[in-house]
């Protein structure tokens, strides 16, 4: 592990810590449902990690879009080793499925706001060429 993801670094940068966790641990990586507990996992094997940052690494991590589409149908939970470690029960497994279709909501609610912005942009950008057509100087 680099400077950064040590109690005594003088940064504590989640991202770098959840980059570093990606190439060491396959689980990471591959996306598969974590075993409950995996920060005290964590903490015993990566001596001097800052459980601050972890903290925020893991939240970032299975906040992600990925890992929740995995766990709205996965069954089983797994070590950092890739070793099974316990099983996803169906409410975690509704919840990751409310938290995809929620954020699949607000992406395409951004969108459409997006494009009639740009609609708009484009609807006044026209209207001042016609009043430059209609008012401006003629040489």
């Amino acid at each position: 592990m680099t400077k950064t993801t040590t109690s005594s670094g003088p940064e504590h940068n989640p991202r770098q810590l959840l980059k570093e966790l990606q190439d060491r641990f396959p689980v990471f990586r591959d996306c598969q449902p974590l075993a409950i507990g995996i920060d005290k996992q964590l903490l015993t094997r990566v001596p001097g990690l800052d459980r601050k940052t972890l903290r925020v690494a893991l939240a970032m991590h299975t906040h992600a879009l990925r890992y929740l589409k995995t766990m709205t149908r996965a069954t089983g939970r797994f070590d950092l080793d890739g070793q099974p470690s316990g099983e996803v029960t169906e409410a975690h497994r509704s919840h990751a499925t409310e938290m995809v279709k929620e954020r699949l909501r607000k992406q395409a609610e951004e969108r459409k706001l997006q494009r009639e912005a740009e609609e708009q942009a484009r609807r006044t950008s026209e209207k001042l060429g016609r009043l430059v057509d209609k008012f401006g100087r003629k040489p």
